[in-house]
């Protein structure tokens, strides 16, 4: 069986992703597995195994803070994130994804960005002097953890919700009905599902629908049209999430920094700020949506919510 780019696309390709990816990278990382699916017997953990070494290339070229080698480390890094997402499609295509490749491919990314950021800014410390180097360092690390276990968090507290409304559906219904067999819940766009998700299933969209987005609908109401928007082109509205983080400490850092090495510094705290940004907009959406959450299920279950007790 021939793949083509068409299969790759519908899929392999997450409904919604970063905007890096699916601008800069897709287009070419589902060429290379369209060619590479037709025309080779490499694995998805064999690819996994490339990126890493390709990364930890990256790093040694960050690590001489010579100008010339730190394009050549953006350059690597990109390449290595080219075949990052490659893995995932390939495995996805042919259905060869096992957990092991998942747990590899985690914690390679992990421990890329780690000797990334050890290397470029300790290279960097001992061509300046500069303290400032060694902090950012840490606080590279420190933020793609907090972004990660964030994101698992966030999702895991939505999907809760999520399941908890069903459950009380369920429980509501009269006494010998047959339970509705999909949850009446209007699709959550945060929760960034790939195409293939079964939890898609939960979604429908009807007029009486539980929408745990209310109150900040209600709120902000010009957000809608642009979300739709980003939708359209797949790109989650989590503009500046770990990926972007990334690609702009270990790509165009690098690449500035043949200009002036002050680049790095300027790139890596301009880009830290819109994360820090985009992570407090998480929260508060979602502290938003708990309200939602609870109005729905007091109206569910016959009772008041805690906070309109007495009202």
């Amino acid at each position: 069986m021939k793949f083509t780019l068409e299969d790759v696309r519908s899929r392999t390709y997450k409904a919604r992703d970063a905007w890096w990816t699916v601008f800069l990278v897709d287009p070419l990382a589902g060429r290379l597995v369209v060619a590479v699916a037709n025309r080779t017997s490499i694995t998805p953990n064999q690819i996994t195994w490339g990126a890493f070494l390709l990364g930890l290339g990256s790093a040694g070229c960050f690590l001489t803070a010579d100008p010339i080698w730190l394009a050549a480390g953006a350059v690597l890094y990109h390449l290595s994130f080219v075949l990052d997402c490659m893995d995932g499609k390939i495995a996805r295509l042919k259905g060869t994804g096992t957990v092991l490749g998942g747990w590899l491919d985690y914690v390679f990314d992990r421990i890329r960005v780690f000797g990334c950021a050890l290397a470029l800014m300790w290279g960097q410390y001992q061509a300046t002097g500069q303290d400032l180097y060694l902090l950012l360092g840490i606080g590279i690390v420190f933020l793609d953890m907090l972004r990660y276990v964030d994101a698992l968090q966030v999702t895991k507290v939505r999907r809760q919700m999520r399941r908890t409304i069903r459950m009380a559906y369920e429980a509501a219904a009269p006494a010998g009905s047959r339970s509705p067999a999909r949850s009446p819940l209007r699709d959550d766009p945060d929760l960034d599902l790939d195409t293939n998700s079964d939890s898609q299933e939960d979604y429908v969209r009807t007029a009486e629908a539980v929408d745990l987005q209310v109150e900040f609908h209600s709120r902000y109401a010009w957000y809608i049209p642009f979300r739709a928007w980003l939708r359209a082109h797949r790109v989650r509205t989590h503009l500046v999430s770990g990926i972007e983080f990334q690609m702009a400490v270990f790509i165009i850092g690098p690449l500035l920094a043949t200009l002036s090495s002050a680049m790095i510094i300027a790139v890596t705290i301009g880009a830290a700020i819109p994360l820090l940004a985009f992570e407090a907009a998480i929260m508060y959406k979602l502290w938003l949506s708990s309200r939602d959450f609870t109005r729905a299920l007091a109206e569910i279950r016959g009772t008041r919510p805690p906070h309109m007790a007495g009202a």
